[in-house]
C-alpha cells in the first residue's frame, strides 16, 4: 500500500446531466438511461493534495471547464452536440463533486504509469 501525494476528486453526474445524455439520441419505450445507471460512471481525479475546503474550491474554479469538457466527450465527441454555454453554472447543474484528502494505491505489484488523455480512451471506457 502507497500513500499519493494527491487529494482525489470524484466527479458524479446530475439527473440534468443524464437528461443531456437521453436527449443526445431518440430512444424506444424505457431504454432512457438512469441517474442509478450513469452514476456508477463517476470519474476520479487526482489533484493536488488539498487541505482546507477553500483551497479545494479555488482549484475547482480554476479548472472545472477542463472537467466539464471532459466529462461531456466521454458521452458525445462532437462538440455541437454539446450545451451551448459551458461555464460554472453549467458544471455545478451537471456536476456533483466528492473530495478526498488522501489518496492510496492498494496496488503493490503495478507501478503507477503516467499517460496523456486520448479521446479515444474516454469513449471506449464509457461504452
Amino acid at each position: 500500500m502507497k500513500l499519493l501525494n494527491r487529494s482525489a476528486l470524484s466527479v458524479r453526474p446530475t439527473q440534468h446531466f443524464v437528461d443531456w445524455i437521453n436527449g443526445l439520441e431518440p430512444t424506444l419505450g424505457n431504454e432512457d438511461l438512469t441517474l442509478s445507471d450513469v452514476e456508477h460512471e463517476s470519474t476520479v481525479y487526482l489533484i493536488p493534495e488539498m487541505d482546507t475546503p477553500e483551497a479545494l474550491q479555488g482549484f475547482v474554479r480554476e479548472r472545472y471547464l477542463e472537467v466539464l469538457e471532459t466529462e461531456l466527450r466521454a458521452w458525445e465527441e462532437d462538440q455541437e452536440q454539446w450545451p451551448d454555454v459551458l461555464d460554472w453554472s453549467l458544471f455545478q447543474h451537471f456536476l456533483r463533486l466528492e473530495h478526498s484528502y488522501l489518496a492510496i494505491d492498494l496496488d503493490t505489484e503495478t507501478a503507477l504509469e503516467i499517460s496523456e488523455i486520448d479521446d479515444s480512451l474516454l469513449l471506449e471506457s464509457s461504452d
